[in-house]
């Protein structure tokens, strides 16, 4: 007759997890003896093992009741079924896996593939640090509330940064950043931005917005972002404004 360490050290488990097993029912405790020991005999040891190598099998302990006592058939359908989730479990992880390789620096925390390969590719004109954390946000808005969209809105977007012109204002937009109280520079960012947004007009691009659904309660929180997220965009919008074009998360010409 064995102790409890005993058992535990014949079964291949810790007296821990002897004594959970007992607490749930899957190891009937003994009776204690004349001595007032409790004592374990071979059927312990069989049963603890079998417990042991269905819940290293990845069988949940909810199950391991059902299968030390089922039917050869009974167990050869729960354990297929059990194999069922642990691969469907296995998939959802690697999922995760190549999710969280994917994120890197955090550029494409909860944006589409088309928003991450954008701001990389603002990277590498040299848009500042700062810059790209903030249309990272802004764009993780637009894809929220604009899903389907973005493939277009990201297309037109990529398309632009292939003009001098654009990446000029982003160079711009890094040097205020640090300066934002520089009027000659402020003046320079909105004369280039009006010029923008004349060519976008001709181009019908105006508004940045794709073929998006009109929502004023949505621009007015796109704007309301982008007041907040730097004092300058407020200046440079009056500035903007002077020359002729409001708004900001949708631009239009000032009618006269």
């Amino acid at each position: 007759m064995l102790t409890i360490g005993r058992l535990a050290s014949y079964a291949g488990v810790t007296i821990r997890a002897v004594r959970h097993y007992h607490q749930i029912g899957l190891l009937q405790e003994p009776e204690r003896d004349a001595s007032g020991y409790r004592t374990y005999d071979a059927a312990a040891v069989v049963r603890l093992v079998r417990i042991r190598t269905l819940a290293e099998a990845g069988v949940p302990l909810a199950r391991v009741r059902e299968l030390l006592d089922a039917e050869p058939e009974t167990f050869a359908a729960a354990t297929a079924e059990i194999d069922r989730q642990l691969r469907t479990q296995i998939r959802t992880l690697q999922e995760h896996r190549r999710r969280i390789a994917l994120l890197g620096s955090g550029d494409s925390l909860a944006v589409p593939p088309e928003v991450a390969d954008y701001l990389a590719r603002l990277r590498a004109i040299g848009a500042s640090a700062a810059t790209v954390e903030a249309e990272r946000d802004a764009w993780i808005l637009m894809a929220a509330r604009w899903p389907e969209s973005i493939p277009q809105m990201m297309e037109q977007k990529v398309a632009q940064l292939a003009d001098p012109k654009v990446v000029r204002l982003y160079q711009l937009i890094g040097r205020i950043a640090e300066n934002w109280a520089d009027e000659e520079l402020l003046g320079e960012t909105a004369d280039l931005m009006s010029e923008l947004f004349a060519q976008a007009e001709a181009a019908g691009e105006l508004s940045g917005m794709g073929d998006t659904s009109p929502d004023e309660a949505f621009v007015r929180l796109m704007d309301s972002f982008a007041y907040a997220a730097h004092p300058a965009v407020a200046r440079l919008r009056t500035l903007v404004a002077e020359r002729g074009w409001v708004g900001w998360t949708r631009v239009e010409k000032r009618q006269p």
